[in-house]
């Protein structure tokens, strides 16, 4: 299985500790050993649900795209939205697939050149006349604790129709700033409630189980 490390198995007798240490196995006591073979007995089911859930990610992802070609074929009109997004019902309307691209997006150097130019506006406005301005400002530019901008709050700053010419060349160079770091597909599958209109989703992860 990807991700696994070999580990040097302890010798007989003998167990080993978080630490890499060697304990003797006549001196574990009771409790950790049901609490070992709980975890080994989750950890051995997750592994074998995640074989699982990678199979069936992998299939549905080749089945979805072999319809796509097989439709294109057949009519001669690709299906799909942009970046490939669909969403495919059965017959009857009760269940539907939807295969989605989700872009996770990140700024280049250009980011410090609109910080920059907004500081200047805020430094040349009247101190106090835009407080709440200057503390959006400062929320958009806080990191989180892994060191990343909220790339929504940068954003949402050229929502603001301010007219100074430096402002306007900060909300350009942001939105110039801004680059695709990751895309992410994902398969969701949905069951219609009852009769109704709404669809419920078949959970396919424990949070969502």
């Amino acid at each position: 299985m990807q991700g696994q490390q070999t580990q040097t198995p302890a010798p007989d007798g003998y167990w080993k500790d978080a630490k890499g240490r060697m304990v003797p196995e006549n001196m574990i006591r009771p409790i950790d050993r049901e609490r070992d073979n709980l975890v080994r007995a989750l950890v051995k089911g997750a592994q074998e649900v995640s074989e699982v859930l990678g199979r069936f990610k992998g299939r549905a992802f080749g089945d979805i795209a072999a319809f796509v070609d097989l439709s294109t074929e057949q009519y001669g009109a690709a299906l799909g939205g942009k970046k490939g997004n669909l969403t495919l019902y059965s017959f009857d309307g009760r269940y539907k697939v939807i295969r989605a691209s989700q872009d996770k997006i990140g700024f280049d150097e250009r980011l410090q050149a609109a910080r920059a130019k907004i500081d200047e506006c805020l430094a040349d406005w009247t101190a106090g006349a835009r407080p709440e301005l200057q503390v959006i400002v400062n929320q958009a530019f806080d990191t989180d604790k892994s060191g990343q901008i909220n790339t929504g709050r940068v954003l949402a700053l050229r929502r603001y129709e301010i007219q100074d010419e430096r402002w306007q060349e900060a909300m350009q160079a942001i939105g110039e700033a801004v680059q695709i770091v990751a895309s992410r597909s994902y398969i969701r599958v949905y069951e219609r409630v009852g009769d109704t209109d709404q669809y419920q989703p078949i959970p396919l992860d424990i949070a969502g189980a």
